[in-house]
């Protein structure tokens, strides 16, 4: 239980530092920024594993993470931009 508290905790704070460095209009607030943080992680451990860095069932980094939550954040950007484009 105590590792799914200090998961969402990590995850907030990633999600944020995110925000912070991609500064723009993000949709969603605590919750969407904590789940930002821990997919970001979730992501940077796929392409840690598949790159070499990681092993089987290692996670990432706090730096890792928070790369994979920048790209995660640039990905929404990238189609929120051309969606907009298009209406």
């Amino acid at each position: 239980m105590f590792h799914l508290l200090w998961m969402a905790v990590i995850g907030l704070i990633v999600g944020a530092l995110a925000k912070l460095i991609m500064p723009g209009k993000d949709p969603g607030g605590i919750i969407v920024t904590m789940l930002l943080g821990i997919a970001g992680a979730l992501l940077a451990g796929w392409l840690g594993q598949a790159v070499g860095w990681y092993k089987p069932g290692e996670g990432a980094g706090f730096i890792m993470s928070l790369i994979g939550a920048l790209i995660l954040l640039f990905i929404y950007r990238l189609f929120k931009g051309k969606r907009a484009a298009t209406t």
